[in-house]
């Protein structure tokens, strides 16, 4: 036991002769300070707000979780400088689409909806979208998504996809 209490008696003698209390006063000071600042640095929490208020909000047209892209494949054209329904400017509708029955919870009704594929440019490589639901096997070529539909144009590049209400489906 005594040697324990004659190391403590060393050390801290000796720090006592490295120091003076006023220093040990402003180190204990800054310290304090500097705890009390922490929380008030400019810290991101932007992340989690936006998530909050996506999560509150209804989707919109640049949103793949929107209900006229039940069936879509490919980069939404509301996102590449068009709107869910139109082609941008410099790129065309592909004559041959495929169709999808989506349900809006809105009204609680089915529509028939047509996807086309707007064709000219390269990919938008914004907001990418691939929904599935009720797709068709291959052998049903006018339900299925992955074919490229810009095939029957003179420019064959895919650039973004539209939805068009083509009509109210009847039970």
């Amino acid at each position: 036991m005594r040697s324990l209490d004659q190391l403590f008696e060393h050390s801290s003698r000796s720090l006592a002769r490295r120091t003076s209390r006023r220093s040990l006063l402003a180190t204990l000071g800054g310290l304090l300070t500097g705890t009390a600042v922490l929380p008030l640095l400019p810290i991101d929490r932007g992340g989690r707000a936006q998530a909050a208020e996506t999560k509150s909000k209804t989707p919109t047209a640049e949103s793949c979780e929107y209900w006229k892209y039940c069936a879509i494949d490919g980069y939404l054209c509301a996102c590449c400088g068009g709107t869910s329904s139109s082609c941008p400017p410099g790129t065309g509708a592909s004559p041959i689409t495929w169709i999808g029955t989506c349900h809006n919870p809105a009204d609680g009704r089915d529509y028939i909806v047509s996807y086309n594929d707007c064709c000219g440019k390269t990919s938008c490589g914004s907001c990418e979208c691939n929904r599935n639901e009720r797709e068709k096997p291959m052998y049903r070529p006018s339900r299925n998504n992955d074919l490229n539909w810009c095939m029957a144009n003179a420019d064959s590049n895919y650039h973004c996809s539209v939805s068009v209400i083509l009509g109210v489906a009847e039970k």
